[in-house]
C-alpha cells in the first residue's frame, strides 16, 4: 500500500489549491509539558480543516469524464466542505450525504461552497452506505472520507510539511477517526524518519479504530456522543487505513470528554485558538502522556476549527 500512497507527489499536485499551514511553537503549552510543543495549524486551512488536502488530491486524480459526471461522498461536515471547495474550483458537481445529527454550521458551509447536501436518517455509517449505493447505481465516482489511497496521500502532505518545518521532530500527536489523517502523516513520516513516534488519540466515547486495532481486525464497537464529532463513526470493513494504522502507530491514548474540553480551553488561553473537539483530542493526548515526552520536540496536529460558536462557548463555561 505504501507504493500507492505518494504524499510527495500529492503535495506537488495540491499546492496551488491549499495553504501550507504554519507550525507554531506554543510557549505556554511547552512550559506545561516541559517539552518543545509545536502546533500544526490545520484549523487555519481553507474550510477550517485538513480534509481539503485529501479531497483536492482525489478530485485532481479523476479523469475528465469522471469530473464531468460529478462526485458523491458522505461526511459529518469537514470532508464534505473539502469536497465542496475542491469540486467547485475544478467545476465538478458534488453531492454530500450527511448523518441526521451533523453539525448545522458544517452543513451550512458545505451548501455555501456549492455542493448539494442530502441528510440521511441515522449516523455516519448510514450516510456512507447510502452515498456509496447511490454512486454505484448512478455510475458516479464515490469519494470515501478516508478509505482511498488518494485521500490518504493528500492528508499525508501534512507530514511532508512537518518534515520540512521541523526535521528534528521526535513525535506527533494525531486524532483518529477512520484513520485517513494518521495513515497519511504516519506513512510519510515513517519513511522520512522511522524513529519519529506516531501517537494515535481517540475520544473514549468513540474509539472504533482503537478497538479494532486491539482486536486485530475491523470490528463494530459501541459509541456514545462525543464533542469530537469529526472522529466519530464506524470504520468501513476492509478499509486500507486499518493495516496502515497497525503499522505506523506507536502508541495509543483514550481521552475523556472532560480532558478534550480542557485541552480546547487551554488552546484558547495559551494561543488564542478556537478549535473543534477533534483538534482538542490530539492536544489532550499530549497532556495525558506529557511525562513520557519531556525535553523532546513534539507536534500536535490541530485538525479543524469547525464548531458551532454557541456550542464552543458552552464548553468553555463547563471547564
Amino acid at each position: 500500500m505504501k507504493n500507492q500512497i505518494n504524499s510527495v507527489q500529492a503535495y506537488e499536485k495540491i499546492r496551488p489549491f491549499v495553504l501550507e499551514t504554519p507550525l507554531i511553537n506554543s510557549l505556554e503549552i511547552s512550559d506545561i509539558c516541559q517539552t518543545d510543543v509545536f502546533l500544526k495549524c490545520e484549523h487555519l486551512q481553507y474550510t477550517g480543516s485538513f480534509k481539503l488536502r485529501g479531497a483536492t488530491n482525489k478530485i485532481l486524480s479523476l479523469s475528465e469524464s469522471q469530473k464531468k459526471e460529478g462526485v458523491i461522498s458522505a461526511s459529518t461536515g469537514n470532508h464534505g466542505q473539502g469536497i465542496a471547495l475542491a469540486a467547485g474550483k475544478l467545476n465538478v458537481p458534488a453531492v454530500i450525504y450527511t448523518p441526521s445529527d451533523a453539525s448545522p454550521v458544517k452543513l451550512k458551509a458545505i451548501k455555501k461552497l456549492g455542493a448539494s447536501v442530502k441528510q440521511v436518517q441515522g449516523g455516519c455509517g448510514e450516510a456512507e452506505d447510502t452515498a456509496r449505493k447511490i454512486a454505484e447505481e448512478q455510475g458516479i465516482t464515490y469519494i470515501s472520507p478516508y478509505n482511498d489511497p488518494d485521500i490518504i496521500a493528500g492528508q499525508g502532505t501534512i507530514g511532508v510539511e512537518l518534515s520540512r518545518q521541523l526535521p528534528e521532530l521526535d513525535a506527533v500527536f494525531i486524532s483518529v477517526g477512520g484513520g485517513g489523517l494518521i495513515s497519511g502523516i504516519g506513512n510519510y513520516l515513517k519513511q522520512f524518519n522511522p524513529k519519529i513516534k506516531i501517537i494515535g488519540c481517540w475520544p473514549e466515547n468513540s474509539a472504533v479504530m482503537y478497538e479494532s486495532l486491539k482486536a486485530g481486525l475491523i470490528i463494530e464497537a459501541p459509541e456514545k456522543p462525543t464533542i469530537s464529532d469529526g472522529t466519530a463513526g464506524p470504520v468501513e470493513f476492509g478499509s486500507i487505513t486499518f493495516p496502515i494504522c497497525a503499522n505506523v502507530i506507536n502508541q495509543q491514548v483514550l481521552l475523556t470528554e472532560t480532558e478534550i474540553k480542557k485541552a480546547m480551553r487551554l488552546l484558547a488561553e495559551s494561543d488564542r485558538f478556537i478549535v473543534e473537539g477533534a483538534a482538542g483530542v490530539a492536544l489532550a493526548g499530549l497532556l495525558k502522556l506529557k511525562d513520557a515526552f519531556k525535553h523532546q520536540k513534539v507536534a500536535v496536529v490541530l485538525c479543524g476549527r469547525n464548531i458551532l460558536f454557541e456550542k464552543y462557548l458552552e464548553i468553555m463555561n463547563q471547564v
